[in-house]
């Protein structure tokens, strides 16, 4: 929600300069509210002889994205239109913009208002936005500053979550059917039940999965009973509930997929299960494996038992496994072809189409199975594919450093866990592969993760292309050089990185060479 305000306050004086004061509010609710930045923003523009003409307000926004955040639009608008009737911007602090894990796309934003002749200022902040090296440091640092607090609190958060869950606590969404929320105090005595759109009002209250109606249980009962001892389609039971005049907890009719996550979600036998997709500082969603959701078993009272509830696994899965994977792959190009777009949805609705979960085993992800039907999302998951190429890369660049050290005489030992080289028994080398980004303005940056732990006496770093398929280049890099466990390359970088450069690992092959050398008289 935002809000775009005229400031009160009467015409301009002559003797001040009109501005704008632009504020954003998260879930900061004490110190970064709204009316807390503009007593801030009002004093500095009384000591400075500015006039508040506009404010421009986004109120509940995540500062990880600029989608959503209308005010902010509305504010580069004006701005970069011509419209403004101001020459000054004025922002609580540099967070403000954004807490960016990029921290150029906040850079870039103060940039588009000074290309418009707008000035930035920052009124809480202890330096003075005039454009020294000083202060474009000390912005340089907060902006970092700004997204490393994003990256810790996600951490902290998804730990607390996970605890949470493991305690046996629901986590959001919706019940599901035949399911209700049960809000318990933090004794665990139970409280009233949570009716679709309701919410806990007290920090420490927790919220359960408890059976619903018995006409509702008994219609779960139903479903398995009909899939799995009757040999029902999941079809002809949603045909069945909706000819019994039954509706899902989202009061709509029953399909082939609402009856498949009926069948497949381990909540009915009292499972706690989460973490299945993650959407960590609203970067790119991701579908996670198994192993990584977070669970905690017979946490609630089960509706079905254990044994139908497997037994109903087990016929998906046979039924799925059975299908040669050129049939199945087949089956998914002709949806395709129908539909014209996929999705997890779209594939658990079909008729005589294996399950989106039997896709995801067999073909180790959806994404896959897209691109072997010649299927692309509109969504971006080329990060996916890229983090794939990269692992495959990485065992052929390890060879051909290898052999580049091996081809002058060196020996080389590689670690069979950790992938750490060791040189002549003398020097150890680990080899880290950088996946080339691109940022909002269409810069390229490579983030070099160092392997601290394994204290390596040089890091390899290879900068790889776009598409992941070849090397850029080679920073060789001592240890004893690296201050930090990342590094933040541009296409052009700072001298005292640039003499690590090289374009071969020609460098690295030379300085494994043994030469003889003779003793001094």
């Amino acid at each position: 929600m935002q809000r775009l305000n005229d400031a009160c306050g009467a015409g301009n004086e002559s003797n001040t300069t009109p501005a704008a004061a632009y504020v954003r509010m998260s879930t900061e609710h004490q110190q970064y509210s709204t009316e807390n930045q503009l007593d801030v923003i009002r004093i500095y523009a009384a000591t400075h002889t500015l006039e508040i003409v506009k404010v421009y307000t986004d109120l509940g926004k995540s500062g990880l994205r600029l989608e959503g955040r209308e005010a902010l639009k509305q504010l580069f608008f004006d701005v970069e239109s011509g419209r403004a009737e101001y020459s000054t911007v004025l922002v609580y602090d540099v967070s403000r913009w954004g807490r960016f894990q990029d921290p150029d796309v906040s850079a870039s934003y103060e940039v588009r208002c000074r290309q418009a002749g707008v000035s930035v200022q920052y009124c809480a902040e202890q330096f003075i936005n005039d454009g020294s090296p000083v202060s474009n440091i000390v912005k340089s640092v907060k902006r970092m500053m700004a997204g490393e607090y994003s990256r810790e609190l996600s951490v902290k958060v998804f730990a607390g979550q996970s605890r949470l869950i493991e305690l046996g606590y629901r986590q959001g969404g919706m019940a599901g059917f035949g399911l209700r929320r049960q809000l318990i105090d933090s004794n665990g005595s139970p409280k009233n039940e949570l009716s679709i759109g309701e919410h806990k009002s007290i920090q420490t209250d927790r919220v359960i999965l408890v059976p619903g109606p018995p006409g509702e249980v008994e219609m779960v009962l139903n479903i398995y009973r009909l899939f799995v001892e009757e040999g029902r389609s999941e079809r002809e039971i949603a045909e069945w509930l909706n000819a019994q005049g039954v509706l899902t907890d989202r009061e709509r009719m029953w399909s082939r997929g609402t009856v498949h996550q009926v069948l497949i979600n381990e909540k009915y036998i009292g499972n706690n299960v989460w973490n299945h997709n993650s959407f960590k500082l609203k970067q790119a969603r991701t579908q996670n494996p198994p192993e990584e959701w977070v669970r905690a078993n017979a946490a609630f009272r089960p509706i079905v038992s254990t044994i139908l509830f497997q037994a109903a696994q087990s016929i998906i899965l046979t039924r799925s496994y059975r299908m040669p994977d050129d049939e199945m792959l087949s089956v998914l190009r002709s949806i395709y072809e129908r539909r014209g777009f996929l999705s997890g949805l779209v594939i658990d609705e079909a008729e005589g189409c294996p399950s989106s979960s039997a896709y995801q085993s067999r073909f180790g992800s959806l994404l896959r199975c897209y691109s072997l039907v010649g299927y692309t999302p509109a969504r971006d998951y080329y990060y996916i594919e890229a983090n794939r190429r990269l692992r495959e890369m990485h065992p052929r660049l390890l060879q051909q450093t290898i052999t580049k050290i091996a081809e002058v005489g060196g020996q080389v030992s590689v670690d069979p866990q950790t992938d750490l080289m060791m040189v002549n028994q003398e020097l150890s080398i680990s080899l880290v592969l950088c996946r080339c980004l691109t940022t909002v303005a269409g810069h390229k940056r490579w983030n070099i993760r160092f392997d601290l732990g394994l204290n390596p006496d040089i890091t390899v770093a290879i900068r790889m292309q776009e598409l992941e398929d070849a090397a850029l280049d080679y920073y060789i890099l001592p240890t004893i050089d690296i201050q930090s466990p990342k590094l933040r390359l541009a296409e052009s970088n700072q001298a005292d990185l640039e003499i690590y450069r090289f374009d071969t690992l020609d460098i690295l092959s030379e300085l494994s060479r043994r030469v003889e050398y003779r003793r001094v008289a």
